[in-house]
């Protein structure tokens, strides 16, 4: 019912915004032979945006206008799965945005969501920017998506309403808003709480009518979306190194001529370069304002019992994900 749904809004969103890719851009005021849309889900403040707009800003000039991009944030275009259902279509043309959604594509994705996979950023740039990175996209093509690469969401951290979490035991118990992502649900588990799926839209009201007792984000999600003011505690746990997905529809991406598609590939190679200092220098702003609130902060929990606990998460998924790949990703730490 969700998938059809999904590609429902995608042909509203068509009809209502435009009319798809157009070589002639007939009846438009855009004098660009392609208009293509991009969307997201975080609001104009969030990293994720500040990476479209220059993304826009390099396929446009690198185009000599040929190329126009528009950017639809805050989940104008509708959830990350829609969005991606979109792209498969061509009626939407980029998403960034979280992995999670883009595992029921590509289930090798989900290697990017066990807890404490990456031991830094410059271990997960090493996976990412690679063979490994490759390999975990390699079969979006055959879904009709393309991964042009990973710009980042930073790392994510644990909020509640009930207790400071200095150890793993300190999180137990407790209800957690999850991603609908089998690690995150698996994670949350392990932990000895109960995983709640909730949308990231109504995620605030949920916190805030009690519906679940805490959730995991990164720092930019938390603050920018105000989670502070209806959260207690903010634990800095670590606990996944968000990796965040630039797809295109490959439609879209063969439609191109070749020297666009050229555009396209250099412009979001700068563009996730960029989104990744961006996000790095807003991670340490928003600690600083976080800091600043009302919202009490654990800085230096017990990592090591984090760990530990959490380990039973890959026995679970070593097997759909593949035990060589996880070994491929163990090898690249420093």
């Amino acid at each position: 019912m969700k998938k059809w749904f999904g590609l429902f809004l995608a042909v509203c969103i068509v009809f209502f915004i435009s009319t798809g890719c157009s070589h002639m851009a007939a009846g438009k005021k855009s004098k660009a032979e392609y208009v293509l849309r991009l969307g997201h889900l975080q609001t104009e403040t969030h990293p994720y945006h500040k990476g479209a707009i220059k993304f826009k800003e390099l396929v446009e000039s690198k185009s000599k206008g040929r190329i126009q991009i528009d950017i639809f944030p805050s989940s104008q275009l509708g959830n990350g799965r829609d969005q991606i259902e979109g792209a498969q279509i061509g009626s939407i043309h980029f998403h960034i945005g979280s992995v999670a959604p883009v595992t029921n594509f590509a289930p090798q994705f989900n290697v990017l969501n066990l807890p404490y996979l990456f031991e830094s950023r410059e271990h997960a740039f090493k996976v990412l920017d690679g063979k490994i990175g490759e390999q975990i996209a390699s079969n979006l093509p055959n879904k009709g998506l393309m991964n042009l690469g990973y710009m980042e969401n930073g790392w994510r951290h644990m909020t509640n309403n009930v207790r400071t979490f200095k150890t793993a035991k300190d999180a137990a118990g407790l209800k957690i808003r999850v991603q609908e992502s089998p690690p995150y649900i698996s994670f949350v588990k392990a932990l000895g709480s109960t995983p709640v799926p909730v949308p990231f839209g109504e995620l605030y009201t949920a916190l805030e009518q009690h519906v679940v007792d805490g959730q995991e984000n990164p720092l930019a999600q938390i603050y920018l979306n105000k989670f502070q003011e209806v959260q207690k505690y903010l634990t800095l746990t670590y606990h996944n190194y968000d990796a965040a997905v630039f797809i295109m529809s490959k439609t879209t991406f063969d439609t191109l001529p070749k020297d666009l598609q050229k555009v396209i590939k250099e412009s979001s190679k700068e563009a996730i370069q960029y989104e990744r200092k961006v996000a790095l220098e807003d991670e340490k702003t928003l600690l600083d304002h976080l800091r600043k609130s009302d919202i009490e902060i654990e800085e230096h929990p017990d990592l090591a019992s984090f760990r530990e606990t959490v380990k039973p998460v890959y026995k679970e998924f070593e097997d759909s994900i593949g035990k060589d790949l996880l070994e491929k990703v163990e090898d690249l730490k420093p």
